[in-house]
């Protein structure tokens, strides 16, 4: 396990994937930890980055750097003060807030949700717009012990996503939340309250009483989980809720057992498992953290008063038996050498070429050690010659089966020497016997040399132990039946890895899979329904007998008819052991439905449509899945799988809680300050350097803490990352400008509330509503744009392209243009009568516009898009088909059809960038209720254009009057024969486009000349740079047309602008120089 730990390097071509179904008999993985170490260059490359990162986030922590760190302001809460039963809608009457509040948006509507059953595929029957298609998925079960995090909130906010969009298309919708009962992290959360509490360990309890204990603890907090997904806004039908230890998941797990058991994939035998001394239990691949040393380190260990060395590698010499000689090998972890029982070296190792087939003296056990050759050893490595102890690490295990080597363990499950050793180790702790063999070697003259050593340390992440490879008889699933089927059914294309690139990964993995222990030493889980056999005065001891059923009656049944013998001769004993949790989990997607028994759920909603998961629980839980659910039920568990990526903090490092630098998404969503943050940091078991690391970057990244964002702008900004591909760096920067998005849609609605207010004509419908000017047209098609884009990256699962549209069309479209726009026409009242026909059409569409843009927005924002909508509803022009928005139909392209004019689209791209240059220039001039004349000098299409959408130029660049000229124009085209007067201000647009801003007085030219000088340094630098792109012989020669033409296009517009701003100059310094 250790591979760190040895000088021997195997050339075989087992992936690191290959040991996290570990460890099988017949064919052991050469990789099969997360310990298998890279080379120790590479370790300590990457030991000093790391380094680099945590002296960059103290350093800076230090000189507080205030530009990085998240900056924020207390803002004044509004509190839902409405005193009604829980589960009451929400008085939406009552009046609009003046400004967005999370805790006042949030409060009520899921209690509502809940209780009105929204959420449970019945709801379906009841919808208007309902489609024969079901959308089916599950929730991977947190763990009961734990609390979310934001690898949690990911899940949710995708998966909810997910959800809310298909049962607002009208799919029958099933999404069940479950809870793992986390062996190991449970039954020590338990101990650990137990000996605080009581002062006693669990030996004090009999089974049956210890269990009594943790049901009484996850009586009193097992439902910790459910209310945080609830604060997250899961739509999960909580009536179906699953528990991987109520009686019906447990009567599934029993009878998968006995099925593969029965089918021959389930067997018991001997073999190597990751072991932790602590909980005295075998440890599943996820449960090893890997500590990365970057050479001698002092580490505290459980069960030890003092720190213990590891990073050291200790070199010694066996000598040679009957000649003069020795062979000196090297290891990290002396205290294994009581159970060497060969030396091995390459056989074309000319430096051992007299020692094949000789013999060395053990100097403590007095064991002839023979020499054995095999080519999997690295003569370049070490000395060349590695010791082999077959039952403590899994190569030499290999090693042993190869050349019929014995298996001597030396370390029992406890973390003492065994009887083995001697008397002078019998009962000592394995690190104490460590330090204990390095003196006697040196007393015996045989050591030889100590050097500092980069290695990856294996630690139990439940009780922080060094894991301890251990010999032990378990029993596996056997896995390469299981792996050929879901590889072929990715190959047949029946079940789709996305992202693809994870496809090659799936059959790597899969093709190198070992087989599966399953068995753990605890108390809380599944019993393994396995039974030793006995028979009154059988003489055969040695011979384990075993039978399994689903209950100790069928199990007496089966051993009858097995044995030949009558049912009340045999004694039957219960394995004590209990299942890995990651055999229940597997199990899951069926499981939850009520498998085995053929229930109307498990026929209606098995296989689930997709499974969404983080990419590391591809193999551990996500194949297991696949493989368990394809042999017992006999299809696949789902069509799909959805990979998301790892959320990391905002220094790169993955968020774990060894680092401390986890953040609990409820923090972000009510704020939290940071005394409390670092409090928790001091609450958690983390050593005093990572403990410094943590508060330092707490302290830089949130010197205010972190403040109230809210669900909705958390879950949007979650989904605003691409998921499929790399990892995600969430800032709370992020997050907050997330919350400032939910403030600008509250503003909105609150200026189109008072202009429906106002209304004394009801809305049109959206069919009846028709698009007047030009402007209506255009925000009209944008938003018809910008569902088809919806609907698009939505089937494709790319929700990060689905927030960037939605966001891009209410910022920027609706509320920077249009309302912008139309504010003059819905404010003016005492024209009424001139522009009520504008007025009604605006009104209307922009009624449209916010109603479709809150449908749209609902699944990934669900409580201000809920209270928003709602208090919309009055104003409706029709009866809402539905109490809610969550169950309204999903805006379609098909519906909006009528209001899609590309043309529009295409050509007020120019439009926004005149508007753009136009403030830049009264920008310049610092004008700010001044309305000056504008005069466009332009090409003959874009006069048309600007023509066409002339009120706009005038209202949103903010000018008295826009004079477009434009020789050669049409003749009917109503432009200025004259060009714009000399001394305007000049801003351009693009090579073919300029704006002449006439000021006529205030205008300060000193600050003018400066600016534009400004300017101009800034762009001469650019244009140079474009020309010797353009002119280099590869752009000529290998650019394709298509980019030549836009470099040529952004060519011609500097220089354009920069032929401006001589002449400007030349202008402003004789106007200085006449003043």
């Amino acid at each position: 396990m250790w591979r760190a730990g040895r000088v021997l390097r195997l050339r075989l071509t087992a992936t690191a994937e290959a040991s996290l179904c570990s460890s099988k008999p017949a064919k052991p993985s050469l990789s099969t930890s997360p310990q298998s170490n890279c080379s120790p260059r590479a370790q300590a490359e990457k030991q000093r980055r790391r380094r680099e990162r945590e002296e960059d986030i103290l350093s800076n922590a230090r000189s507080a750097a205030k530009d990085e760190a998240v900056i924020w302001s207390e803002k004044q809460k509004t509190v839902y003060a409405a005193q009604m039963p829980p589960g009451t809608k929400k008085d939406t009457l009552s009046p609009f807030p003046s400004s967005y509040c999370p805790e006042y948006v949030e409060s009520s509507w899921y209690q509502w949700w809940e209780k009105e059953g929204f959420f449970c595929p019945e709801q379906h029957e009841k919808l208007c717009h309902r489609v024969d298609q079901t959308f089916a998925l599950c929730m991977p079960p947190p763990n009961v012990t734990g609390t979310l995090h934001l690898g949690h909130a990911l899940t949710v906010a995708v998966e909810d996503a997910l959800v809310r969009w298909r049962r607002m298309q009208g799919y029958r919708v099933l999404w069940v939340p479950g809870c793992d009962h986390a062996g190991i992290a449970t039954q020590t959360v338990v101990e650990r309250r137990l000996l605080r509490d009581r002062g006693k360990r669990r030996q004090d309890f009999t089974r049956k009483q210890f269990l009594r204990e943790v049901w009484e603890w996850k009586k009193e907090t097992g439902d910790e989980i459910y209310h945080q997904l609830r604060r997250l806004g899961a739509s999960l039908d909580w009536s179906r809720a699953c528990f991987t230890m109520d009686p019906a998941f447990s009567r599934a797990v029993t009878e998968a057992f006995v099925r593969l058991s029965d089918s021959g994939l389930i067997y018991r035998s001997e073999a190597l498992v990751n072991w932790s001394c602590a909980l005295e239990s075998a440890i599943s691949d996820i449960e090893v953290d890997s500590k990365e040393l970057s050479g001698r380190t002092m580490l505290s260990v459980p069960g030890y008063d003092e720190e213990v060395e590891f990073g050291s590698l200790l070199t010694f010499a066996y000598p040679l038996e009957g000649q003069d000689g020795e062979v000196a090998v090297s290891t990290t972890r002396p205290e294994t050498m009581l159970g060497d029982v060969a030396i091995a070296v390459h056989p074309d190792d000319p430096r051992y070429q007299c020692v094949h087939g000789k013999q060395c003296r053990h100097p403590f056990t007095n064991q002839l050690l023979p020499i054995i050759t095999d080519s999997m050893v690295d003569m370049e490595l070490g000395t060349g010659a590695v010791k082999v102890t077959p039952a403590h690490d899994h190569t030499d295990f290999l090693l042993s089966q190869r050349h019929a080597l014995p298996r001597i363990t030396v370390i029992g499950g406890d973390g003492t020497m065994t009887p083995p050793c001697g008397k002078w180790l019998e009962g000592v702790k394995r690190f104490d016997a460590r330090q204990m063999i390095v003196d006697a070697l040196v007393e015996k003259g045989l050591f030889r040399e100590k050097k500092t050593h980069p290695m990856t340390l294996p630690v139990c992440s439940r009780s922080g132990d060094i894991i301890e490879p251990l010999l032990k008889k378990q029993w596996f699933v056997s896995c390469e039946k299981l792996a050929e089927k879901a590889i072929q059914a990715v190959e047949d294309r029946q079940l789709e890895i996305i992202p693809h690139y994870y496809t090659k990964t799936w059959n790597n993995w899969l093709s190198n899979i070992s087989d599966w222990c399953i068995s753990r030493q605890l108390w809380w889980g599944h019993q393994i329904p396995a039974y030793q056999v006995a028979f009154p005065n059988s003489s055969n001891k040695q011979e384990e007998l075993w039978v399994w059923g689903q209950n100790e009656d069928e199990a007496r049944q089966r051993a009858a008819v097995k044995y030949g013998v009558k049912p009340e001769d045999i004694t039957l004993t219960q394995d004590p052991d209990v299942l890995d949790t990651w055999f229940s989990s597997g199990l899951f997607p069926f499981a939850m439905l009520g498998w085995p028994e053929q229930t109307n759920d498990l026929q209606r909603f098995y296989p689930s449509s997709i499974l969404e998961t983080g990419s590391d629980l591809l193999f551990f839980w996500v194949a297991r899945m696949v493989m368990l659910g394809t042999e017992l039920t006999g299809q696949l568990p789902f069509k799909q799988v959805l990979l998301h990526s790892m959320v990391r903090d905002k220094h790169g490092r993955k968020m774990s809680k060894s680092l401390g630098n986890v953040i609990d998404p409820l923090d972000v969503i009510h704020g939290v300050s940071l005394e409390r943050l670092q409090q928790k940091v001091k609450e958690g078991n983390l050593d005093p350097r990572e403990r410094l690391v943590a508060m330092g970057a707490q302290k830089k990244d949130f010197p205010k803490g972190i403040p109230e964002c809210g669900t909705d702008a958390l879950r949007f900004a979650l989904c605003s990352h691409k998921m499929q591909g790399e990892d995600i760096s969430l800032s709370i920067s992020e997050v907050l400008s997330c919350r400032h998005f939910c403030n600008k849609m509250w503003q909105t609605l609150r200026f189109t509330l008072g202009v429906l207010g106002d209304n004394t004509t009801p809305v049109e419908t959206l069919e009846e509503t028709s698009a007047v000017s030009s402007l209506d047209r255009w925000i009209c098609s944008r938003l018809y744009s910008t569902v088809v884009e919806c609907e698009t990256a939505l089937e494709a699962y790319e929700l990060h392209a689905v927030t960037s549209a939605l966001y891009s069309f209410w910022v920027h479209s609706l509320c920077d243009v249009y309302l912008e726009y139309v504010k003059p026409v819905l404010l003016q009242q005492e024209e009424a009568a001139l522009v009520l026909p504008d007025r009604q059409a605006a009104t209307s569409i922009l009624y449209h516009c916010v109603s479709t843009s809150l449908a749209l927005l609902s699944p990934f924002m669900p409580f201000i898009t809920e209270e928003l909508w709602q208090r919309l509803l009055p104003f409706r022009p029709q009866a809402a088909a539905q109490a809610t928005l969550c169950l309204q139909p999903y805006p379609c392209s098909s519906q909006l059809a009528h209001w899609h004019f590309p043309e529009e689209e295409k050509d007020f791209l120019l439009v926004q960038e005149v508007i753009r240059v136009a403030r830049s220039l009264r920008a310049q001039c610092a004008m700010t209720k001044e309305k000056p004349a504008m005069w466009a000098v332009c090409s003959p299409s874009q006069a048309k254009v600007l023509h066409h959408f002339g009120s706009a130029v005038w209202t949103l660049s903010r000018i008295s009057s826009l004079h477009i000229y434009s020789p050669g124009a049409e003749p009917l085209l109503q432009v200025h024969s004259t060009p714009p007067p000399v001394g305007s201000l000049v801003g351009v647009v693009d090579h073919t486009c300029q704006l002449h801003l006439y000021v006529q007085s205030g205008m300060n030219v000193d600050k003018q000349i400066l600016q534009l000088g400004q300017r101009r340094d800034k762009l001469v630098p650019k244009l140079e740079k474009l020309l010797c792109r353009v002119q280099s012989p590869d752009s000529l020669s290998k650019a394709p047309a298509h980019v030549r033409q836009q470099m040529d296009t952004k060519t011609s517009a500097l220089q354009q602008e920069l032929k401006a701003i001589d002449e400007q100059l030349k202008v402003l310094q004789e106007t200085r120089s006449k003043e």
